[in-house]
């Protein structure tokens, strides 16, 4: 990625970035924006689907809750968490069909999606990759100057958001793209 494609995210030195933290039951979403060098917290939410949901549905629901959500706020750009390793495939795969529909929902509003992987992020934001969902939390919240800790996937949306903030240099020199 030139740096030219990264100052084009930026609307007069404001960028709004939508992190999600993908997952079929409770999609953490978490709106940060950059704004004059600073970072703030704009909003989070969950996108919840009961247990007895059928998979179909559950897609449909995070498909139209994404689109209520980049209709509304219009984030200049969408970070999602990287895949990770895991010894159940069909979780793995289930989580892979609702990243999907996020990332095509994306697409679909003209997004560039970009991801970051987990241990990554947990970097940017506690200074350790392994730090734990609690860790992660507290941090979001002072980091954001929220009064109140958010839920952990909203926590871990706002995370990927931020990382997706403090990464620009390291992704121009590194020439990574959109997905």
């Amino acid at each position: 990625m030139t740096q030219s494609q990264l100052n084009s995210q930026k609307r007069n030195n404001n960028l709004l970035v939508l992190g999600v933290d993908t997952s079929l039951r409770s999609t953490g979403l978490g709106l940060v924006e950059l704004k004059d060098g600073r970072i703030n917290g704009v909003a989070y939410d969950l996108i919840k689907n009961p247990p007895k949901l059928p998979l179909s549905s559950c897609l449909l629901n995070i498909r139209k809750t994404m689109e209520q959500v980049l209709e509304e706020f219009k984030p200049d750009v969408v970070a999602v968490e990287g895949i990770f390793y895991s010894k159940f495939v069909k979780t793995t795969l289930i989580l892979g069909e609702a990243r999907g529909v996020v990332i095509a929902t994306c697409a679909a509003a003209g997004l560039q999606v970009f991801e970051h992987e987990p241990r990554r992020v947990k970097q940017a934001v506690a200074g350790w990759g392994n730090a734990t969902k609690e860790q992660m939390q507290k941090m979001v919240s002072s980091m954001l100057g929220m009064t109140t800790v958010p839920p952990e996937d909203a926590a871990d949306a706002l995370a990927i958001a931020i990382c997706h903030i403090q990464s620009f240099s390291r992704m121009a020199l590194e020439g990574i793209k959109p997905l």
